[in-house]
């Protein structure tokens, strides 16, 4: 490598810096990338990163959008590595100064732990958060755990009430009581692009990886072999099924499609790996896929319609239906045309109809109470169903409510 290569990569290197992984310690750890994605011409941008455990990564957004009066709002902050600041810096120069910060999650530790580094970076910034935050195993002030003194106030439930009420309207969910802490999200309605940003109720699953995966492909690679001794080339097709395989994992932590190998016969078979570095996991491959699993991926992505995570469905909202339902036809009501999530599809053509749809499991006069989406089986929801009975049974968390 030339002199000239190798400062090039130690920069880059610089621009990806996380050094606070270790409060949150997700993959890619301390070296995080960041890509800005124009949704709507001069309004919203979408800024991705990558987090995952191992190699089953996904994306983790944050919106920006501009106001009417000139400046910005951010709404769910990712890492301010110093390639997001600059980005940020360089819509700043462009639009103004950043002017409302958004936590918009009471629960999502992936989205909380931001928030502070994040507005430090931009001190003229007012910070809202979502009321009934918590933290375990102690319940700490927000200055404890990192919000800036001073300018941290929680959302007012009222939206009309918000500084930025000429620009949005928002709705909170919660908070729905789960034992250890709450469940609570916020969903913000852009009046003037007919834009929903969401943090994690709703989303939808691309069939192929998203951009921000595809700059570190070796994820998708690795899960794309079908036995340790298998070289992948990297080429679309096996980014794709490598992607849909992960797509699996985070939704299902044990997918029914993938069988685990013995871990003293997936060592064994390692040596017969003809890649066993650290990157490689050691040449430790214990995974064996069914010859059907790609008929699994197709049903849980449902031609890409709008999804509700299993765990919320299966651990979280069926605590709460009636709170959760009235909640989502107030949402429904409101004229959007597209959803922000802040995971998989970046931005999914959708309205009111269909965001009320994506809740049917709650409905008794759609689907039986006791039946299960049928994009979901029995077997792929086992080790969500045992961590319910277990959660459940040692009075962890409150039993699903009835539905009415």
């Amino acid at each position: 490598m030339s002199q000239q290569a190798a400062l090039q990569k130690q920069q880059r290197s610089k621009e990806w810096s996380w050094p606070l992984w270790p409060v949150v310690p997700l993959y890619p750890y301390g070296n995080r990338r960041t890509l800005r994605t124009e949704l709507v011409k001069d309004t919203i941008w979408a800024f991705d990163q990558l987090q995952g455990i191992l190699y089953v990564t996904v994306p983790v957004r944050m919106t920006v959008v501009k106001l009417e009066a000139g400046g910005l709002l951010v709404y769910a902050p990712v890492a301010p590595t110093p390639e997001c600041i600059r980005l940020m810096r360089d819509l700043e120069s462009q639009h103004g100064a950043v002017r409302y910060v958004i936590l918009p999650t009471a629960s999502g530790l992936e989205h909380k732990v931001f928030v502070g580094p994040f507005a430090r970076r931009f001190p003229q910034a007012i910070v809202y958060v979502v009321p009934d935050q918590w933290s375990f195993p102690l319940k700490l002030p927000l200055s404890w755990l990192g919000f800036p003194i001073g300018r941290t106030y929680p959302l007012p439930r009222d939206a009309a009430q918000a500084p930025f009420y000429s620009d949005f309207d928002y709705d909170i969910l919660g908070p729905i009581r789960l034992g250890l802490g709450t469940f609570e999200e916020v969903a913000f309605l852009h009046r003037r692009s007919h834009t929903l940003l969401v943090t994690d109720t709703v989303l939808a699953i691309p069939t192929g990886p998203p951009d921000i995966v595809q700059l570190t492909p070796y994820s998708m690679l690795f899960h794309a072999r079908d036995h340790v001794t298998d070289a992948v080339d990297d080429t679309w097709e096996n980014r794709c099924k490598g992607w849909q395989r992960i797509v699996l994992f985070s939704f299902y932590f044990r997918p029914s499609t993938a069988k685990t190998i013995p871990l003293k016969q997936a060592i064994r078979d390692a040596t017969h790996s003809s890649d066993r570095s650290r990157a490689n996991s050691f040449g430790i491959f214990p995974f064996q896929w069914d010859a059907n699993w790609k008929q699994s991926f197709d049903a849980l992505r449902n031609n890409g319609q709008l999804l509700v995570a299993p765990i919320l469905q299966t651990l979280i909202l069926n605590r709460a239906p009636k709170q959760t339902l009235d909640w989502v036809d107030r949402v429904a009501s409101w004229d959007f045309q597209r959803i922000i999530p802040c995971h998989f599809e970046q931005c999914v053509t959708s309205n009111g109809s269909q965001f009320r749809e994506a809740f049917a499991f709650l409905r008794p006069s759609l689907r039986e109470a006791s039946s299960l989406p049928k994009n979901f089986s029995d077997d792929d929801l086992s080790v969500l169903k045992e961590l319910d009975d277990l959660l459940t049974r040692r009075g962890i968390t409150p039993p699903p409510e009835s539905f009415l």
